[in-house]
């Protein structure tokens, strides 16, 4: 048997694992599972998780650890998880996802279950969750609200308001199958846990790992868990308000499809619709008469459906190439067919028929010597044709954009590609 480091950053401690030559790509690891809990200033109540949770262990006959994620804890709770036999890792990376990431770095279990440190989840019932885990399961969410909420245990707010929205939206938006998106206690395999590459630090970190895991396909289960009163005499760290819209807006800014792209194709076909019907001359709906005035700002809705749909595109292939997102495969096919040059070509054509369009409006006004003109006549053809022009620049500018994006996709690829070659050779 050969031994090897895997991880050796500053903010861990090394990580050792063996490998069997006979079969050098299957990591032999030293224990089951590692029990992970995020820890800022946690005296009260992290020895009680600790000991449930090594008590667990024992019960069980489960191979495994407690390891404790420290954000610089300033009461003691370092000591405290020393002496109940818990390894714990300095994380200076301020944030309960930085807690959580590296102490998982330090993993030395094949599984890794997380919980809050506050004793509002049981350390000692973890069956369900290794159960499934041994089934092949790569995410195993926890269920407060199958497996039981205390009186006092969670907030009004968050019980009928915030975890059911947040919830509706994490499924709406990426078909998430869990359903207490924000269940503190879960499990993962440390194999699903590099897929995954998390980046956030905060608490946008749990909503990460449900979203990654279900745009890459893995297999994700749930098991009813109970949730009891937070342990500490001290109010939480949790801010219900400010963590939940960090919540909602991660999930907007990583599902551009909703944000961006769905609003910006409604307006502009809204305002294409529009600006076409008005072309002839004004409508009228009843005694409402709408004319050149609904015609500009129906030019102004294409043009901001346009940036919001350009946006998303953006957006899109820069998640990705940070590795925010996985790999969109529709992406890739359709960027092959559509170039650069392509984008281009219809650039110049939409810039081309603008100008084209603007000859009637010259025409019109030759017609009256230069002098004055009726707004009604000259603006019904002036404004397509200065949404043309507007277009064509903004898709010249945009594919010139893209096509910057795609270099440094193609360069993240071949530095990911690199460090997976290091990483196996190593």
């Amino acid at each position: 048997m050969a031994t090897s480091i895997i991880h050796s950053l500053p903010l861990t401690d090394a990580v050792t694992v063996e490998v069997d030559e006979e079969s050098p790509n299957e990591i032999q690891y030293q224990v089951e599972l590692t029990i992970v809990m995020p820890c800022l200033n946690e005296a009260e109540t992290l020895e009680t998780c600790i000991r449930k949770a090594i008590g667990f262990l024992e019960q069980h006959n489960v191979s495994g650890e407690v390891v404790i994620g420290d954000n610089g804890s300033t009461d003691g709770s370092q000591a405290i998880a020393r002496r109940c036999g818990a390894r714990v890792i300095d994380v200076p990376i301020r944030g309960y996802g930085a807690a959580l990431y590296y102490a998982t770095l330090a993993a030395r279990g094949k599984y890794v279950i997380m919980g809050d440190s506050d004793d509002s989840y049981d350390f000692s019932s973890l069956s369900l969750f290794v159960e499934k885990l041994r089934e092949g399961y790569d995410l195993v969410m926890g269920n407060r609200f199958k497996g039981g909420i205390r009186t006092g245990a969670m907030p009004w707010k968050n019980r009928w308001i915030g975890n059911p929205i947040l919830t509706g939206i994490g499924n709406l938006f990426f078909k998430c199958p869990a359903s207490d998106f924000h269940c503190g206690m879960r499990g993962y395999s440390v194999a699903a846990f590099k897929k995954m590459d998390l980046q956030t630090t905060g608490m946008e970190y749990a909503s990460e790992m449900v979203i990654k895991s279900t745009l890459l396909g893995l297999k994700i289960a749930e098991v009813p868990t109970t949730l009891d009163p937070d342990g500490r005499s001290r109010p939480p760290h949790l801010r219900p308000w400010t963590d939940g819209w960090r919540h909602l807006r991660f999930m907007l800014l990583y599902s551009p499809r909703w944000l961006f792209l769905y609003p910006g194709i409604f307006l502009m076909l809204a305002g294409s619709l529009a600006m076409a019907r008005l072309v002839p001359g004004p409508i009228f709906i009843g005694r409402i008469g709408l004319d050149i005035q609904t015609m500009l700002y129906s030019a102004i809705a294409v043009l901001i459906g346009y940036q919001a749909v350009t946006f998303a595109i953006f957006a899109k292939v820069f998640a990705i190439s940070e590795g925010l997102l996985p790999p969109d495969h529709r992406l890739n096919k359709l960027g092959k067919h559509i170039t650069l040059e392509h984008g281009l070509v219809i650039g110049v054509v939409l810039f081309l028929s603008g100008l084209l369009g603007s000859i009637t409006p010259i025409i019109i006004w030759s017609k009256v010597s230069f002098g004055h003109l009726d707004p009604s006549d000259t603006l019904r053809a002036a404004i397509p044709s200065l949404v043309a022009l507007t277009l064509g620049v903004e898709t010249i500018l945009g594919s010139f954009f893209l096509s910057v994006l795609g270099l440094r996709t193609r360069h993240t690829n071949t530095t990911n590609r690199r460090r997976r070659l290091t990483d196996e050779t190593a």
